[in-house]
């Protein structure tokens, strides 16, 4: 699982041009799921992205967590991030869980996010929908995290 983490001052999701959700300061989150990925994936990565310490402190040092600066945190769906462009111009996507295996698992990082930082604090855009996204990527800060199932060391070539 990966969550592509932008720091931002605002972040917007519209479907069909109304806006589903905004947010202020706090990170907007590109979520994509891989085939295979568990639960405990979903758990892990989006307790990584809750205390991950990227927001300022009054210093201005990138020091506190989400829940430290009272930021809110948009999660949108996002296959792509598993798209695979190695070979050929047009990425493939078969690294990417299919959306009856992904909403779960989507839904289940979106419940925890909810858990570790308050209801209010998380919001989301629709899954499968096409979306527009808009934000304000503050500094710019932007961080790939991935689940630790599928981010094991390879081992040598013998």
């Amino acid at each position: 699982m990966r969550a592509l983490v932008q720091r931002v001052s605002s972040g917007s999701v519209s479907i069909d041009g109304a806006v589903r959700s905004s947010i202020g300061a706090g990170y907007v989150v590109l979520l994509g799921v891989r085939a295979g990925d568990t639960m405990d994936d979903a758990r892990f990565l989006a307790d990584k992205c809750s205390a991950l310490r990227v927001m300022e402190d009054a210093a201005g040092k990138m020091n506190l967590s989400l829940k430290d600066a009272g930021g809110e945190a948009l999660v949108v769906s996002q296959f792509t991030l598993y798209a695979d462009a190695q070979h050929g111009n047009r990425p493939g996507f078969g690294d990417a869980a299919p959306p009856d295996e992904a909403l779960p698992l989507y839904s289940c990082f979106v419940k925890r996010m909810k858990e570790n930082l308050g209801e209010e604090a998380v919001c989301t855009g629709e899954f499968r929908a096409r979306m527009a996204v808009a934000l304000v990527n503050d500094g710019p800060v932007t961080i790939l995290l991935e689940s630790t199932i599928h981010n094991k060391p390879r081992s040598a070539p013998t």
